[in-house]
Protein backbone atom coordinates (compact mmCIF):
# COMPACT_ATOMS: atom_id res chain seq x y z
CA UNK A 1 0.00 0.00 0.00
CA UNK A 2 1.36 3.53 -0.97
CA UNK A 3 0.88 6.89 -2.28
CA UNK A 4 -2.37 8.90 -0.47
CA UNK A 5 -4.07 6.02 0.82
CA UNK A 6 -1.39 4.82 2.83
CA UNK A 7 -1.54 6.65 6.01
CA UNK A 8 -5.18 7.04 6.45
CA UNK A 9 -5.69 3.27 6.33
CA UNK A 10 -2.96 2.23 8.67
CA UNK A 11 -4.37 5.35 11.26
CA UNK A 12 -7.33 3.56 11.07
CA UNK A 13 -6.56 0.21 11.79
CA UNK A 14 -4.47 2.06 14.44
CA UNK A 15 -7.74 2.94 15.58
CA UNK A 16 -9.55 -0.24 15.54
CA UNK A 17 -7.87 -2.28 17.18
CA UNK A 18 -6.63 0.23 19.91
CA UNK A 19 -9.14 2.95 20.33
CA UNK A 20 -12.49 0.50 19.95
CA UNK A 21 -10.53 -2.18 21.14
CA UNK A 22 -11.61 -4.46 18.33
CA UNK A 23 -10.34 -8.45 17.98
CA UNK A 24 -7.34 -8.72 15.65
CA UNK A 25 -9.22 -11.05 13.16
CA UNK A 26 -11.89 -8.08 13.08
CA UNK A 27 -9.16 -5.45 12.46
CA UNK A 28 -8.19 -7.68 9.83
CA UNK A 29 -11.10 -7.86 8.16
CA UNK A 30 -11.66 -4.25 7.95
CA UNK A 31 -8.11 -4.11 6.52
CA UNK A 32 -9.40 -6.78 4.03
CA UNK A 33 -12.23 -5.13 2.85
CA UNK A 34 -10.28 -1.68 2.36
CA UNK A 35 -7.29 -2.80 0.70
CA UNK A 36 -9.47 -4.58 -1.40
CA UNK A 37 -11.72 -0.64 -2.33
CA UNK A 38 -8.26 1.16 -2.41
CA UNK A 39 -7.26 -1.34 -5.12
CA UNK A 40 -10.37 -0.55 -7.15
CA UNK A 41 -10.07 3.12 -6.36
CA UNK A 42 -6.87 3.21 -7.50
CA UNK A 43 -7.49 0.85 -10.85
CA UNK A 44 -9.91 3.99 -11.91
CA UNK A 45 -7.38 6.57 -11.15
CA UNK A 46 -8.19 7.49 -7.79
CA UNK A 47 -4.92 7.97 -5.92
CA UNK A 48 -5.95 9.90 -2.99
CA UNK A 49 -9.32 9.45 -0.92
CA UNK A 50 -10.21 13.44 -2.31
CA UNK A 51 -10.92 12.13 -5.93
CA UNK A 52 -13.08 9.66 -5.33
CA UNK A 53 -17.05 9.81 -6.84
CA UNK A 54 -19.73 8.59 -6.18
CA UNK A 55 -20.01 6.32 -9.38
CA UNK A 56 -17.04 5.11 -8.17
CA UNK A 57 -18.79 3.27 -5.27
CA UNK A 58 -21.53 2.30 -7.08
CA UNK A 59 -19.12 0.67 -9.41
CA UNK A 60 -17.43 -0.93 -6.44
CA UNK A 61 -20.17 -2.55 -5.45
CA UNK A 62 -21.37 -3.99 -8.47
CA UNK A 63 -17.88 -5.39 -8.81
CA UNK A 64 -18.39 -7.15 -5.31
CA UNK A 65 -21.70 -8.72 -6.60
CA UNK A 66 -20.11 -10.05 -9.85
CA UNK A 67 -17.07 -11.41 -7.94
CA UNK A 68 -19.39 -13.77 -5.80
CA UNK A 69 -19.92 -12.15 -2.81
CA UNK A 70 -22.78 -12.66 -0.64
CA UNK A 71 -25.28 -9.65 0.22
CA UNK A 72 -24.00 -9.99 3.91
CA UNK A 73 -20.38 -9.60 2.71
CA UNK A 74 -21.14 -6.85 0.90
CA UNK A 75 -23.04 -4.89 3.30
CA UNK A 76 -19.40 -5.29 5.42
CA UNK A 77 -17.84 -3.79 3.33
CA UNK A 78 -19.84 -0.94 2.83
CA UNK A 79 -19.97 -0.64 6.35
CA UNK A 80 -16.21 -0.32 6.67
CA UNK A 81 -16.03 1.75 3.98
CA UNK A 82 -19.00 4.14 6.17
CA UNK A 83 -16.39 3.74 8.90
CA UNK A 84 -13.30 4.64 7.43
CA UNK A 85 -14.98 7.21 5.81
CA UNK A 86 -15.84 8.83 8.75
CA UNK A 87 -12.67 8.31 10.74
CA UNK A 88 -10.51 10.13 8.12
CA UNK A 89 -13.24 13.24 8.67
CA UNK A 90 -13.23 13.54 12.25
CA UNK A 91 -9.71 13.34 12.43
CA UNK A 92 -8.93 15.71 9.34
CA UNK A 93 -6.86 13.57 7.52
CA UNK A 94 -8.74 13.61 4.04
CA UNK A 95 -12.24 15.49 3.05
CA UNK A 96 -13.42 11.54 2.65
CA UNK A 97 -15.66 10.53 -0.01
CA UNK A 98 -19.24 10.61 -0.63
CA UNK A 99 -20.21 6.95 0.75
CA UNK A 100 -23.17 7.97 3.79
CA UNK A 101 -25.93 7.16 1.69
CA UNK A 102 -24.38 4.69 -0.14
CA UNK A 103 -27.30 2.08 -0.14
CA UNK A 104 -26.36 -1.42 1.98
CA UNK A 105 -27.31 -4.44 0.11
CA UNK A 106 -30.21 -6.01 2.40
CA UNK A 107 -29.40 -9.81 3.60
CA UNK A 108 -31.59 -12.16 5.19
CA UNK A 109 -29.42 -13.09 8.50
CA UNK A 110 -29.43 -17.27 8.69
CA UNK A 111 -30.81 -18.68 12.00
CA UNK A 112 -28.73 -20.01 14.63
CA UNK A 113 -28.35 -23.96 14.88
CA UNK A 114 -29.85 -24.66 18.16
CA UNK A 115 -30.12 -28.36 19.67
CA UNK A 116 -32.81 -29.50 21.36
CA UNK A 117 -32.88 -30.08 25.72
CA UNK A 118 -32.54 -33.68 24.51
CA UNK A 119 -29.93 -33.67 22.42
CA UNK A 120 -28.00 -31.19 25.23
CA UNK A 121 -27.86 -33.53 27.88
CA UNK A 122 -27.02 -36.02 25.72
CA UNK A 123 -23.78 -34.24 24.61
CA UNK A 124 -23.05 -33.24 28.01
CA UNK A 125 -23.30 -36.89 29.04
CA UNK A 126 -20.56 -38.15 27.01
CA UNK A 127 -17.06 -37.59 29.08
CA UNK A 128 -15.97 -39.97 31.04
CA UNK A 129 -14.72 -38.60 34.07
CA UNK A 130 -11.80 -40.92 34.92
CA UNK A 131 -9.17 -38.90 34.21
CA UNK A 132 -7.51 -35.43 34.16
CA UNK A 133 -8.64 -35.22 30.14
CA UNK A 134 -12.33 -36.69 30.89
CA UNK A 135 -12.26 -34.10 34.06
CA UNK A 136 -11.48 -31.20 31.83
CA UNK A 137 -13.64 -32.29 29.01
CA UNK A 138 -16.79 -32.45 30.98
CA UNK A 139 -15.77 -29.10 32.88
CA UNK A 140 -16.16 -27.51 29.20
CA UNK A 141 -18.97 -28.46 28.01
CA UNK A 142 -21.27 -27.74 31.05
CA UNK A 143 -19.35 -24.23 31.17
CA UNK A 144 -20.45 -23.53 27.42
CA UNK A 145 -23.77 -24.55 27.62
CA UNK A 146 -24.25 -23.44 31.77
CA UNK A 147 -22.99 -19.66 30.58
CA UNK A 148 -23.25 -19.43 26.89
CA UNK A 149 -20.02 -17.50 26.33
CA UNK A 150 -17.47 -17.88 23.38
CA UNK A 151 -15.26 -20.53 23.18
CA UNK A 152 -12.78 -18.26 22.55
CA UNK A 153 -13.98 -16.70 25.81
CA UNK A 154 -13.61 -19.65 27.71
CA UNK A 155 -10.39 -20.66 26.51
CA UNK A 156 -9.14 -17.07 27.34
CA UNK A 157 -10.22 -17.85 31.24
CA UNK A 158 -7.32 -17.72 34.22
CA UNK A 159 -8.32 -19.69 37.90
CA UNK A 160 -8.99 -15.99 39.03
CA UNK A 161 -12.12 -15.75 37.02
CA UNK A 162 -13.58 -18.53 38.12
CA UNK A 163 -15.61 -18.23 41.75
CA UNK A 164 -17.01 -21.37 42.59
CA UNK A 165 -18.48 -19.86 46.27
CA UNK A 166 -20.81 -17.32 44.40
CA UNK A 167 -20.97 -19.99 41.18
CA UNK A 168 -20.48 -17.06 39.27
CA UNK A 169 -17.24 -16.74 36.12
CA UNK A 170 -15.71 -13.47 35.07
CA UNK A 171 -15.66 -13.05 31.12
CA UNK A 172 -13.53 -10.81 28.88
CA UNK A 173 -15.68 -10.34 25.96
CA UNK A 174 -15.34 -8.56 22.28
CA UNK A 175 -14.05 -5.04 23.02
CA UNK A 176 -12.20 -6.29 26.22
CA UNK A 177 -15.55 -5.37 27.96
CA UNK A 178 -15.89 -7.13 31.31
CA UNK A 179 -19.27 -9.37 32.31
CA UNK A 180 -20.26 -11.54 35.26
CA UNK A 181 -22.37 -14.71 34.50
CA UNK A 182 -23.61 -17.17 36.48
CA UNK A 183 -22.86 -20.85 36.66
CA UNK A 184 -25.19 -23.70 37.38
CA UNK A 185 -24.97 -26.56 39.80
CA UNK A 186 -23.85 -28.92 37.27
CA UNK A 187 -21.69 -26.91 35.62
CA UNK A 188 -20.00 -25.88 38.94
CA UNK A 189 -19.67 -29.57 40.46
CA UNK A 190 -17.67 -30.18 36.78
CA UNK A 191 -15.25 -27.35 37.70
CA UNK A 192 -15.27 -28.21 41.16
CA UNK A 193 -13.85 -31.89 40.14
CA UNK A 194 -11.45 -30.53 36.86
CA UNK A 195 -9.31 -28.35 39.54
CA UNK A 196 -9.48 -30.72 42.31
CA UNK A 197 -8.39 -33.59 40.49
CA UNK A 198 -7.68 -33.25 36.82
CA UNK A 199 -5.87 -29.41 36.38
CA UNK A 200 -3.74 -30.38 39.14
CA UNK A 201 -1.86 -33.51 36.55
CA UNK A 202 -2.25 -31.25 33.40
CA UNK A 203 -0.40 -28.15 35.25
CA UNK A 204 3.03 -28.98 33.85
CA UNK A 205 4.51 -25.28 35.14
CA UNK A 206 4.83 -23.00 37.80
CA UNK A 207 2.69 -20.09 38.11
CA UNK A 208 0.52 -21.41 34.96
CA UNK A 209 -2.87 -19.55 35.49
CA UNK A 210 -5.33 -20.57 32.67
CA UNK A 211 -7.99 -22.37 33.87
CA UNK A 212 -8.01 -24.65 30.82
CA UNK A 213 -4.75 -26.83 30.19
CA UNK A 214 -3.97 -29.09 27.07
CA UNK A 215 -2.27 -32.36 27.91
CA UNK A 216 1.40 -30.72 27.39
CA UNK A 217 0.35 -28.01 30.40
CA UNK A 218 -0.34 -25.33 28.43
CA UNK A 219 -3.07 -22.84 27.85
CA UNK A 220 -6.01 -24.83 25.41
CA UNK A 221 -6.43 -22.94 22.40
CA UNK A 222 -9.83 -22.07 20.77
CA UNK A 223 -8.97 -24.83 18.34
CA UNK A 224 -8.09 -27.66 20.79
CA UNK A 225 -11.66 -26.46 22.64
CA UNK A 226 -13.47 -27.20 19.14
CA UNK A 227 -12.09 -30.25 19.04
CA UNK A 228 -13.09 -31.09 21.88
CA UNK A 229 -16.59 -30.44 21.10
CA UNK A 230 -16.53 -32.20 18.21
CA UNK A 231 -15.59 -35.33 19.34
CA UNK A 232 -18.26 -35.48 21.67
CA UNK A 233 -20.69 -34.60 19.43
CA UNK A 234 -20.05 -36.90 16.65
CA UNK A 235 -20.17 -39.78 19.57
CA UNK A 236 -24.16 -38.85 19.38
CA UNK A 237 -24.39 -38.08 15.78
CA UNK A 238 -24.60 -34.08 16.32
CA UNK A 239 -20.99 -33.32 14.82
CA UNK A 240 -23.16 -31.96 11.28
CA UNK A 241 -25.27 -29.69 13.34
CA UNK A 242 -22.24 -28.22 15.55
CA UNK A 243 -20.96 -24.91 14.81
CA UNK A 244 -18.49 -23.54 17.49
CA UNK A 245 -21.64 -21.28 18.62
CA UNK A 246 -24.06 -24.20 18.69
CA UNK A 247 -24.02 -24.57 22.81
CA UNK A 248 -24.14 -20.78 22.79
CA UNK A 249 -26.89 -20.59 20.53
CA UNK A 250 -29.15 -23.09 22.53
CA UNK A 251 -28.28 -21.70 26.10
CA UNK A 252 -29.91 -18.49 24.82
CA UNK A 253 -32.29 -20.16 23.10
CA UNK A 254 -33.94 -22.68 25.95
CA UNK A 255 -33.45 -19.39 28.50
CA UNK A 256 -36.24 -17.49 26.32
CA UNK A 257 -38.05 -20.43 25.96
CA UNK A 258 -38.27 -20.50 29.68
CA UNK A 259 -39.15 -17.11 29.85
CA UNK A 260 -36.11 -15.32 30.37
CA UNK A 261 -36.16 -11.61 29.64
CA UNK A 262 -34.72 -10.89 26.13
CA UNK A 263 -32.15 -7.72 28.00
CA UNK A 264 -31.12 -10.06 30.30
CA UNK A 265 -29.82 -12.65 28.05
CA UNK A 266 -28.47 -9.72 26.06
CA UNK A 267 -26.09 -9.19 29.16
CA UNK A 268 -25.42 -12.57 29.74
CA UNK A 269 -24.41 -13.26 26.12
CA UNK A 270 -22.47 -9.98 26.35
CA UNK A 271 -24.37 -8.17 23.04
CA UNK A 272 -23.46 -4.94 22.28
CA UNK A 273 -27.44 -4.17 21.18
CA UNK A 274 -30.48 -6.04 22.20
CA UNK A 275 -30.96 -6.54 18.00
CA UNK A 276 -28.14 -8.95 17.87
CA UNK A 277 -29.85 -11.23 20.67
CA UNK A 278 -33.45 -10.78 18.95
CA UNK A 279 -32.68 -13.75 16.50
CA UNK A 280 -33.18 -15.41 19.36
CA UNK A 281 -36.97 -14.60 18.72
CA UNK A 282 -36.98 -15.94 15.44
CA UNK A 283 -35.69 -19.07 16.29
CA UNK A 284 -38.47 -19.87 19.19
CA UNK A 285 -40.90 -18.90 16.68
CA UNK A 286 -39.92 -21.45 14.11
CA UNK A 287 -39.96 -23.89 17.07
CA UNK A 288 -43.23 -23.18 18.05
CA UNK A 289 -44.78 -23.29 14.67
CA UNK A 290 -42.90 -26.68 14.28
CA UNK A 291 -44.61 -27.85 17.38
CA UNK A 292 -48.10 -26.57 16.00
CA UNK A 293 -47.41 -28.42 12.50
CA UNK A 294 -46.88 -31.74 14.23
CA UNK A 295 -49.33 -31.44 17.07
CA UNK A 296 -52.43 -29.40 15.57
CA UNK A 297 -54.87 -31.86 14.09
CA UNK A 298 -55.98 -29.21 11.74
CA UNK A 299 -52.50 -27.59 11.16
Amino acid sequence: MKGAWKEPLAEYLVFLGVQRGLSPHTVEAYRRDLERWIAFARGRGRESPGEVERDDLTAFLEYLRAQGLSARSVARAVASLRGFQRFMLEEGLSPGFPVADLATPRHTRPLPRVLSRDEVSRLLDQPIPRDPLGLRDKAILETLYSTGMRISELTGLDLEDMDLREMEVRVLGKGAKERLVPVGQPAAAALGDYLAFGRPKLSARPGQRALFLNARGGRLTRQGAWGVVRKYAARVGLCERMTPHTLRHSYATHLLESGADLRHIQELLGHASVSTTQVYTHVTRARLREVYLRAHPRA
